[in-house]
């Protein structure tokens, strides 16, 4: 049923294209957001890609596109893999999962508790509209997730003038891609296929991405049901070890995991309605169900244990405004999500105590159900005619009921006991948690002149602790009594533009309280505590008609505000860095245009050198890379063809380098890659 309902959309998307051109005269439907217009209205550090970037750049990972952004690095693992930093360390372990909001649409493509770190995977990046990424607290808008950033993508959605576009990609590592894009006056659809291998042994992957979007007018009733499917098949390399590994040829190209996997899907639907009454206000009411799967195998855990996961939920966001100061909102959400992990084979390398405590069979076997009602509401008042106050205030509670479904304890599946105290895996016995925060926003922005404007903003951003931070425990820990992360900020930001130049800076503080982690005794605990400082700075110049000029550049420092001893022999001291956090991230763009089928552009990445653990003993040295793209237009301007050159320079470097049981261990670069795209559009 659902497989006839989608081929049925896509073909009358088809259809419209096809027409002529009497189906532009048709009355189009015009789509907005509230709550786009609620994250614009606040002056904050937002940033956004616009499509015509996007298209230029065609990325293959996130990590390729929101290099543009000031402060933010997606770091490339194996395939697919990446972390977020935004404002804040490249997270990992427990404790990463979490910080960001991911959202599609102004929807958010996950619910509260069910993170997964890859999860911008989930989203058609290439084929976006626009990006936008907020740095820092998310606005009252956004809840729990929301902590140090989040990242918006928009989806193309109809034309007023209908079009299809079709485009193939070869490059070098066979890398394989297809794309296709059809709109029309009331629907669109965009789809994706990549199959790629790699210069690593036995690492390659398939992704697939498609979304459909269909405007509607029901009388006064206006607005948008949207679908989205992904799916990544993937076959995983993890670290390769050894200082400077990733220099050596050979070295650089193993696959020390051969057997690694990453297996998952995500289905997301959705329906935007927007009524205006007659006395000026204006409601939005959005449905949307998702659901998701994953399994993988844990190759970096001895005993490689497989993981499955995935969840269903459903909701629905409610907005109202009064079109002149003041806005709100109410948010319901339901999820139900369920982890396994098993162990087919018996540890048999390594010590006595690993192979006693990691034993063969099923580890974890677990459902929560989780229920979210949040409200929110802003407000936006002129003190004088150019000094602008802004405030708001969020209330979320969000609930879990988790439901054990094995032997509760640290025992095997079957109650036979670990040696050496018990099994490392404890299950938590049934219980219900809940977490109710609240996160106020408060802003002044004193417009200087037309162009320039001056702005302070103080927010409060927050996480709850994920379901699997509260109930896939370790080494005999029978609760974690864990608190929601709170972030809190302050920022403040110039911005200026004039006919050929847009430019901004921004400097802010940050502290974050309730910090989750793993202890020396490899409990869950949340008494951390970290800081975080930096400005960042973005520059854009029309130089001539024809040159564009674009650079970002950052510094900022993360740090330790707390004593601890931590798992696997770290030590964390008040004032340390925080490993993987590169307090230099910069980018410069040359971007030269003479017609409207001829551009070319030439970029320089920089990151700057980290330290990877957490006693500050280790170092990366960081990179610079140099990448070109040129686009010129054919035949009667229908087709173009694109070639991309990243890493011109063939610059070995890593792209995330680690220190970790007692080994130097990295995620190589690629080496100087060549890609050509033919694209066709009328």
């Amino acid at each position: 049923m659902f497989s006839a309902l989608f081929l049925s959309l896509m073909l009358q998307t088809a259809t419209e294209v096809g027409t002529d051109r009497q189906s532009q005269a048709l009355p189009t439907v015009e789509v907005r957001s509230q709550r786009s217009s609620v994250v614009y209205a606040t002056n904050s550090s937002l940033n956004s890609i616009s499509e015509s970037e996007l298209a230029q750049e065609a990325p293959r990972h996130p990590n390729e596109v929101l290099d543009r952004i000031p402060g933010a690095w997606i770091t490339l693992g194996s395939g697919q893999e990446h972390l977020t930093a935004i404002r804040s360390p490249a997270l990992t372990g427990p404790g990463a999962c979490g910080a960001f909001m991911v959202l599609e649409d102004q929807i958010p493509t996950r619910p509260s508790g069910f993170c997964n770190v890859n999860q911008l995977f989930e989203v058609n990046i290439a084929q976006a509209k626009q990006i936008d990424v907020l740095r820092g607290p998310g606005t009252v808008t956004y809840g729990s997730n929301a902590l140090h950033g989040a990242i918006n993508l928009y989806t193309p959605g109809p034309s007023t003038e209908p079009h299809a576009e079709y485009a193939v990609e070869a490059a070098t590592d066979n890398y394989y891609r297809g794309r296709l894009a059809l709109s029309g006056a009331h629907s669109a659809f965009q789809a994706n296929f990549t199959d790629a291998d790699s210069f690593r042994d036995d690492e390659q992957f398939q992704h697939a991405l498609a979304n459909l979007q269909v405007a509607h007018k029901l009388g006064k009733l206006s607005g948008q049901t949207a679908l989205a499917y992904a799916r990544l098949e993937q076959d995983t390399a993890g670290f390769i070890l050894g200082k400077n590994s990733y220099k050596n040829n050979a070295l650089r190209k193993q696959n020390l995991n051969p057997g690694a996997f990453r297996n998952g899907w995500a289905l997301r639907v959705s329906s935007r309605w927007n009524w205006q009454t007659n006395a000026g206000h204006e409601l939005e009411l959005t449905p949307y169900v998702r659901s998701s799967g994953m399994e993988f195998l844990q190759h970096f855990l001895p005993g490689t244990p497989l993981e499955k996961n995935g969840h269903d939920s459903a909701g629905v966001l409610f907005s109202w405004s009064n079109n002149v100061s003041t806005t709100a909102g109410v948010e319901l959400e339901w999820a139900q999500g369920f982890l396994t992990e098993f162990q087919e084979n018996a540890l048999t390398t390594g010590s006595a105590f690993l192979q006693a405590t990691r034993p063969q069979g099923l580890h974890y076997d677990y459902e929560v159900r989780s229920s979210t009602i949040a409200a929110w509401a802003q407000w936006q008042h002129d003190l004088k005619p150019d000094l602008e106050l802004t405030a708001g205030l969020r209330a979320e509670r969000l609930a879990y009921d988790y439901d054990n479904r094995i032997r509760v304890g640290n025992t095997r599946a079957d109650g036979s006991v670990c040696g050496f105290g018990g099994c490392l895996y404890t299950r938590p016995a049934d219980r219900k948690d809940h977490f109710t925060n609240f996160s106020p926003e408060l802003g002044l922005s004193l417009s200087l002149n037309p162009q320039q404007v001056l702005y302070i903003r103080a927010a409060r951003g927050y996480r709850a602790p994920q379901a699997t931070e509260l109930y896939r425990l370790q080494s005999g820990q029978t609760v974690a009594e864990l608190d929601a992360e709170t972030l809190d900020s302050l920022e403040i930001g110039f911005k200026g533009n004039t006919d050929t130049l847009r430019y901004e800076i921004t400097a802010y503080a940050m502290r974050k309280q309730n910090f989750i982690f793993r202890d020396a005794e490899g409990f869950n605990i949340s008494d951390g505590k970290t800081r975080h400082a930096g400005i960042e700075s973005l520059l854009r110049w029309q130089a001539t008609q024809e040159l564009a000029v674009s650079a970002n550049l950052s510094w900022a420092q993360h740090e330790y505000a707390f004593d601890r001893d931590l798992a696997r022999g770290e030590v964390i001291r008040n004032g340390n860095e925080i490993d993987t956090a590169p307090p230099w991230l910069g980018g410069l763009r040359l971007h030269w245009q003479r017609t409207q089928n001829q551009a070319f552009e030439a970029e320089w990445v920089y990151q700057g050198s980290y330290f990877l653990d957490a006693a500050n003993e280790h170092r990366y040295s960081g990179h610079s890379l140099l990448n070109l793209r040129a686009m010129v237009g054919i035949a009667d301007s229908h087709h173009s063809v694109s070639l991309r050159l990243t890493n011109l320079l063939d610059e070995r470097y890593a792209e995330r380098a680690d220190f970790a049981f007692g080994n130097y261990r990295y995620f190589p670069g690629a080496g100087r890659r060549i890609s050509v795209e033919w694209r066709y559009k009328r």
